[in-house]
């Protein structure tokens, strides 16, 4: 713990509070109260992404400022700022899940620039939802400087009320906001009445907190601990618990600790971290979209992890936390069976993490575990002896039909039910798919093509919650598969697959598709291809008229798709670290 007058010849805050030169700058420090010692500590970024969009939010300024009692105790001087967030639940089914990846960009982005403008020496981060998690661990990792992550925590199961018009299976489970997305489907169908959906709405999100589910948000947030950036089992308290408070005064000291020994993030962030991250997805049944950020984590560090490499880890890593969508349990289940440091106990008994990584409290992962005395339940957490399945809830796919990957996730999905084929029914974009899907213009046995939906041509690579729980609430879920080259929800269940590339506006072969093509998709072997010779591809492919236009011609979406790169490179806006040329933190 830093005590004294800090020396900050080698701190980015010298910049702006050393030196008679620097007496403007440090007028506008006491104009916002702080004293000649505050002014003399390491100054810590609180960073938030505190928001009224929806519930994972709306409890990020409470922590914040339990961090910064930490950052205080530890002798920082603590400045908090925001960022913006766009929420999925949201942005879900319109026009507005174009934004949703690319503000992750803009997460690091912002996150990067209020750092840099007022020389700040480290960071404490704290994100609850989908794309905020990566967002912020990105900027972290490209700042290069002491860093410390945490989550907002999830929000608590819904119950629903007694109601007669309630089927039995929604009135028995723990309700997400997935559940609500089926239960349109249901209603679409005509087997869930209108008093029904209202019940079901005010009951499924009775708390602050992102989804609860193992949906992207509670992934990435595993994936913070597993990859060291966060401390052990702060992701796991749901955001009502007040306990969290003591995750984030904690946080705030150990940003601190990293400081005085010149822990920086990408000491931290490494090849093995990544995959150790990897393994954690797998086991647990996590988000595809796992597969988009881990590689866009690890660009920010010049460290080539692409989505190959992310299923390749994937592979051979058994799948044994029964969380939903795939499986029974919601985050508070695992929180209470002891949380990731448990599960990562068990993935060590496999000999299947590395235990040198470092972690933000100064320790290995190994002596994280050494420290965790709990073992797995049985019931959230299987022993890793007796999975659930064999390999990891995530497949990576490749084929004809994508040379550069896709990804699917077959969690709670039996061996027969992971290979599919049937004729192509091809749709432009999602609207069409879902339209088409509430009208039931489609066949049992089809394999359902939703393109120009990528990063690029989307442009934005939309999730696509509401079209495959339509499928899964008409009770179609295993009858038909879904393929893409945008993105389905970390709520998604059935066969669909994602990430297709490349995408449809760079000519990929998804691109050439017509109904009636056949496709197989085989989660087993790890192949997705289309009955289709090279002879006849290509001479689709000299017809292809080109990328389809989109609306978006000028603004943020517009320079998104012109910076945007390959969905199996994480989809990511700037060069990365292999091709900079100095440290923030050296600077």
């Amino acid at each position: 713990m830093l005590k004294g007058k800090t020396d900050k010849s080698k701190l980015p805050s010298r910049h702006v509070t050393e030196g008679p030169q620097r007496a403007p700058h440090r007028s506008y420090y006491y104009a916002m109260g702080l004293s000649e010692e505050e002014i003399n500590q390491p100054f810590v970024g609180v960073a938030t992404c505190w928001n009224e969009a929806a519930p994972c939010n709306i409890a990020l300024s409470r922590q914040a400022q339990a961090v910064k009692l930490g950052v205080k105790a530890a002798s920082g001087t603590p400045r908090e700022f925001t960022t913006i967030t766009v929420t999925d639940g949201i942005a879900m089914g319109h026009e507005g899940m174009r934004s949703s990846l690319a503000s992750r960009e803009a997460i690091a982005d912002t996150v990067e620039l209020t750092m840099r403008g007022h020389g700040y020496d480290a960071i404490v981060g704290l994100a609850g939802c989908d794309k905020s998690l990566p967002g912020m661990m990105m900027a972290m990792v490209r700042l290069n400087t002491p860093s410390v992550f945490i989550y907002g925590g999830s929000i608590l199961p819904g119950k629903a009320p007694a109601h007669k018009d309630i089927p039995e299976d929604f009135a028995t489970r723990d309700l997400t906001v997935q559940d609500m997305f089926e239960a349109v489907g249901r209603h679409q169908s005509g087997n869930l009445s209108d008093a029904a959906l209202a019940v079901l709405e005010r009951a499924a999100c009775p708390s602050a907190g992102a989804c609860g589910g193992q949906f992207t948000a509670n992934t990435m947030a595993c994936v913070s601990e597993a990859i060291g950036l966060a401390l052990f089992n702060s992701s796991g308290a749901p955001a009502p618990y007040e306990s969290r408070d003591h995750y984030a005064e904690a946080s705030g000291q150990a940003v601190m600790n990293l400081i005085e020994q010149n822990i920086r993030a990408r000491d931290v962030v490494t090849r093995k971290s990544l995959e150790n991250a990897a393994r954690v997805v797998a086991c647990t049944g996590g988000s595809t979209n796992a597969g988009l950020h881990l590689p866009a984590i690890a660009h920010e560090a010049g460290i080539e992890f692409y989505l190959e490499d992310v299923c390749e880890i994937f592979r051979d890593t058994p799948y044994f936390v029964d969380l939903k969508p795939g499986g029974q349990y919601v985050a508070k289940d695992l929180y209470h069976a002891g949380g990731l440091p448990v599960v990562m106990k068990e993935l060590r008994k496999a000999g299947l993490v590395h235990e040198e990584c470092m972690t933000s409290s100064g320790r290995s992962i190994g002596e994280e575990l050494d420290m965790t005395d709990r073992e797995a339940d049985g019931k959230v957490i299987h022993p890793v002896e007796t999975p659930i399945t064999e390999t990891g809830g995530v497949v990576g796919l490749k084929g004809n039909l994508a040379p550069e990957g896709a990804i699917v996730k077959v969690a709670g999905m039996p061996a027969e039910d992971q290979v599919f084929t049937g004729p192509a029914r091809v749709f432009e974009n999602e609207e069409e798919a879902f339209e088409a899907v509430k009208a039931r213009g489609y066949e049992e046995g089809e394999v359902i093509v939703i393109r120009n939906e990528g990063p690029s041509g989307g442009p934005g690579m939309r999730e696509m919650l509401a079209t495959t729980a339509a499928l899964s609430g008409q009770g179609m879920g295993k009858k038909v598969a879904l393929i893409t080259d945008g993105r389905f929800s970390g709520a998604t269940r059935g066969f669909c697959v994602g990430h297709v590339g490349p995408e449809a506006a760079y000519g990929g072969p998804i691109a050439l598709l017509k109904n009636g093509d056949m496709i197989t998709i085989d989660a087993v072997k790890g192949e997705i291809s289309v009955d289709l010779s090279d002879e006849k591809m290509d001479a689709r492919r000299q017809a292809w008229p080109g990328p389809k236009p989109t609306n978006y011609a000028s603004g943020a979406l517009w320079k998104y798709a012109q910076l945007v790169g390959a969905t199996y490179k994480g989809a990511v806006t700037h060069p990365g670290a292999t091709a900079e040329t100095h440290v923030y933190m050296d600077l």
